[in-house]
């Protein structure tokens, strides 16, 4: 099963570099809507996805896993989150790619993201009530009950979502279809890790951030580590596999590079490499955090929850992008 998973993680981490969804000018270049790739690839995935899976888990092959509707986690960690995406660059995944490309201040928003979730496990206890109430695990299929019904919807929404990503390419301009062919194997790949016979789970990555953390620091005694330490095993195993991928495919094409700063960050916050790292560490941490209280991240929260039709992963993206589009209008002004 290891290698399995390790296996999806490379073709994750394969697919992401494919079109440059890891890279840290193509992020920070969505929050300040110079770069629609994430967003187009995005809804691609979600669009096949949900006609994918709903085949599969029709036809008794996949099971959901809705996430419950925790509103509060779901509002503020998803603001939180997109603010820490257009702060870092990177989401939970994509910074795993990117170190394997070289990418230094992945590495320090990584450990930022591990301080995240330690700090996450420790003040749960009392931020708790802040994350509620908790409606229960809401989705297209729990509100129509199934049936035909649900079917032309789940095909409708599906259809439109792809429609969505051609929209933004034309409001764009774009000539390459990278993006496309992304989403799409980014839901076929959801769809294979899905299946009961193979991991019978979505995928994720920002789990196995307080649980490295914890187990690094042998805090493994609280109950929130034994809630996520199956998934973030997994999860980490994963990461590990498309850090892989990262490393080979920037190797093979000759395009491995240690390196701290990029284009659009020297373009919005100047050349201290300094300035970068300290960010890049914020950045991590309050990423993190914030996915932690939403309960998710973009590929375990917004692509696998919105494969499902999941109201609680549909309104967290909302407010992701509203926290990625507000913190990127705010934070990256032009230098003087």
């Amino acid at each position: 099963m290891i290698f399995l998973i390790l296996f999806f993680g490379f073709l994750f981490g394969a697919i992401l570099q494919y079109a440059r969804l890891n890279k840290f000018d193509v992020i920070s270049g969505m929050a300040t809507l110079e770069d629609l790739t994430v967003a187009k690839a995005i809804a691609v995935a979600v669009g096949v996805g949900i006609i994918l899976l709903n085949i599969e888990i029709g036809a008794g092959m996949a099971t959901y896993h809705i996430k419950p509707f925790l509103v509060g986690g779901i509002i503020l960690g998803g603001l939180i989150f997109g603010a820490g995406m257009a702060i870092l660059g990177y989401c939970p995944g994509t910074s795993f790619v990117s170190l394997g490309e070289g990418a230094l201040d992945a590495l320090v928003g990584i450990i930022g993201g591990l301080f995240g979730g330690f700090v996450f496990t420790l003040v749960l206890p009392v931020i708790q009530p802040v994350l509620g109430p908790d409606l229960g695990k809401i989705s297209l299929y729990s509100l129509t009950g199934g049936g035909s019904l649900f079917y032309v919807l789940a095909f409708i929404i599906g259809i439109v979502f792809i429609w969505l990503g051609f929209w933004m390419n034309k409001k764009e301009k774009g000539k390459s279809f990278e993006w496309l062919y992304a989403g799409a194997g980014l839901a076929v790949l959801n769809g294979f890790v899905f299946l009961t016979i193979a991991t019978n789970r979505p995928i994720g990555a920002s789990t196995s951030f307080p649980y490295m953390a914890d187990v690094l620091t042998g805090f493994t005694g609280n109950d929130y580590f034994k809630k996520i330490a199956t998934p973030g095993h997994w999860e980490m195993i994963f990461l590990i596999g498309a850090t892989v991928a990262g490393f080979i495919f920037s190797i093979s094409k000759m395009e491995f590079k240690l390196g701290l700063m990029h284009d659009n960050w020297i373009k919005y916050k100047g050349t201290s490499k300094t300035k970068r790292i300290i960010w890049a560490f914020i950045g991590g941490f309050i990423l993190i955090f914030g996915a932690r209280m939403a309960g998710g991240c973009t590929s375990g929260h917004i692509i696998s929850g919105g494969m499902q039709v999941s109201v609680s992963s549909l309104v967290f993206a909302v407010f992701v992008f509203a926290g990625l589009l507000g913190t990127g209008k705010l934070f990256y002004k032009k230098q003087a």
